[in-house]
């Protein structure tokens, strides 16, 4: 062996060594895996072919000219995931707690440039302490630099994050800006400041997981869409998304073979909505009950459950689903969910994939709490989505669809493509019981029985205005049809659907009330 391969071949395995063995051991002793194990558990085995191995920081200030690791804290490349490509990076905390280093953004910023270049999704595995102090500005120069890129990136390809440690200060804003959020439970946390500055700022007691944890992310504040049980799960979960999703925005989503038939009967539908309007009953099972094998991938589960979100096959065809849950809150719309669910259908709408629309809801959550956080301007947002997206949409109201809110859950009036009803359904400003306590209440108290008379109004409020047939006589919605059958419905609009074409004036952009 030659002299030369022999020194590649050194330098390689000090490459793949990161910060070293001892370091190597310490992350193995916290349960989590090195930044190459990573990447080797994400992509599909020998498929992965590195960039820039050798690349190191230039910073010689503070004796950083004695703390040069080949490769320089992150790994960078591409590979396959299920065959099809992919970019990834992935931040390595054995160097210099992968702080991030102009060396490093100019790895991260090849990485994205050749994703947006070559139509991939790219994935970032994120472990990182923020910006490398020692190098100052050049370190926030190559944040602004990678933050750039994931903008530009925006809608064109799927930007992905998986946070397996820490992400602080800047270090944030890049996951952020990409289309969904992964974290790991007890081992990864975002914030812009942590505990110690905090207390220093606001006296405020607080620990990392109640600060910036994966649990909180995921439940209350929305940053996360997932909050994986380990590092592995965190993985699995990240190519389990990208199995719905195309390679970029001028692409559709693969189509999966399956074995459930198009027109399977959901017979446990004719009978899931309850009798009395005010009891719920769980818009999950109708979902499960339509889509391909009853496999659902829901996204943002624990934040705003009183709408849900995620991805599903119908017939094979990858869509996004958005439904009201009436076991939350009634299903009703607030600001959370609205923006919960605007978010969601703007994604789907950049990456062609069609959305299906459940409602059952009864309006927007009232409130001084909800007035004054904005519920309007987020409200708005939803709206803003649905009315903006040229993808197909297809519309099914279960039960209520009242007032404002029905506007915005994909109504015809938000270029709905396919607008169906189930028989029981309610459409109107309001609930027949409101409705007539606004219309008839004073004349109520004038009479003898003031509650058979109401009753009497309701009956007749019911038959004139909500019911699903006067917004069918209208063509606001396209039919009434059997639960049983919804499946079967959907997989014919989709197959009509297909090869949809919509668009909207042109513009620079529009103004989304943010």
């Amino acid at each position: 062996m030659s002299d030369a391969l022999k020194q590649l071949f050194t330098l390689r395995a000090e490459a793949r060594l990161g910060g070293g063995e001892e370091r190597i051991e310490k992350l193995h002793a916290k349960g989590r895996m090195t930044a190459r194990e990573r990447i080797d558990t994400l992509l599909d085995p020998g498929s992965f072919e590195e960039f820039d191995m050798f690349k190191t920081h230039r910073c010689h200030e503070f004796s950083m000219e004695k703390k040069i690791f080949p490769g320089d804290g992150v790994v960078t490349g591409y590979g396959t995931i299920d065959g099809r490509l992919v970019y990834v990076f992935a931040q390595d905390p054995t160097v210099l707690g992968g702080s991030l280093s102009e060396t490093i953004a100019e790895k991260i910023c090849k990485v994205m440039d050749l994703a947006i270049k070559n139509g991939a999704p790219v994935i970032g595995l994120n472990d990182s302490g923020g910006a490398r102090i020692q190098e100052g500005i050049e370190s926030l120069a190559g944040y602004s630099d990678i933050f750039l890129r994931n903008v530009m990136a925006s809608g064109v390809v799927p930007q992905i994050s998986a946070v397996f440690g820490p992400c602080a200060g800047g270090a944030v804003y890049s996951p952020a800006l990409t289309d969904f959020i992964a974290m790991v439970k007890t081992n990864s946390y975002m914030f812009l400041t942590g505990p110690k500055v905090v207390k220093s700022v606001t006296h405020e007691d607080v620990t990392v997981e109640e600060l910036g944890g994966a649990a909180m992310h995921s439940s209350i504040s929305g940053v996360s869409d997932y909050a994986a049980e380990s590092g592995a799960d965190c993985v699995a979960y990240v190519k389990k998304l990208l199995s719905f999703l195309p390679q970029n925005n001028v692409e559709t989503p693969p189509v999966v073979p399956t074995r459930d038939t198009a027109d399977r009967r959901a017979e446990e539908l004719n009978a899931i909505i309850p009798e009395s309007p005010t009891e719920a009953y769980d818009m999950k099972e109708v979902i499960l009950a339509t889509i391909d094998n009853r496999e659902f991938f829901e996204i943002k589960k624990d934040f705003a459950p009183n709408l849900i979100i995620g991805f599903a096959h119908y017939d094979g065809r990858s869509v996004g689903i958005v439904a009201n849950q009436p076991m939350h809150l009634s299903g009703v719309l607030d600001i959370d969910s609205s923006v919960k669910g605007a978010r969601f259908v703007r994604f789907c709408d950049c990456f062609n994939i069609p959305v299906i629309t459940f409602v059952d809801v009864p309006g927007f959550l009232p409130g001084t709490t909800q007035e004054r956080g904005g519920v309007i301007r987020n409200g708005a947002k939803m709206l803003y989505a649905y009315a903006e997206a040229t993808i197909p949409k297809i519309t099914v109201i279960t039960r209520k669809a009242y007032g404002g809110a029905y506007c915005v859950m994909s109504s015809k009036h938000l270029r709905g493509d396919i607008n169906y009803a189930w028989p029981g359904a309610e459409i109107a400003v309001m609930g027949a019981k409101g409705a007539v306590g606004v219309l008839y209440g004073r004349e109520a108290q004038k009479q003898d029985d003031p509650a058979a008379f109401l009753a009497n109004k309701e009956a007749e409020y019911q038959e004139a205005v909500a019911n699903p047939y006067v917004a069918a006589r209208r063509g606001y919605v396209d039919d009434i049809i059997e639960p049983a059958r919804t499946r079967f419905r959907i997989v014919k609009a989709l197959g009509m659907l297909e090869n949809k074409r919509d668009s909207n004036p042109m513009k620079k952009h529009g103004n989304i009330p943010l």
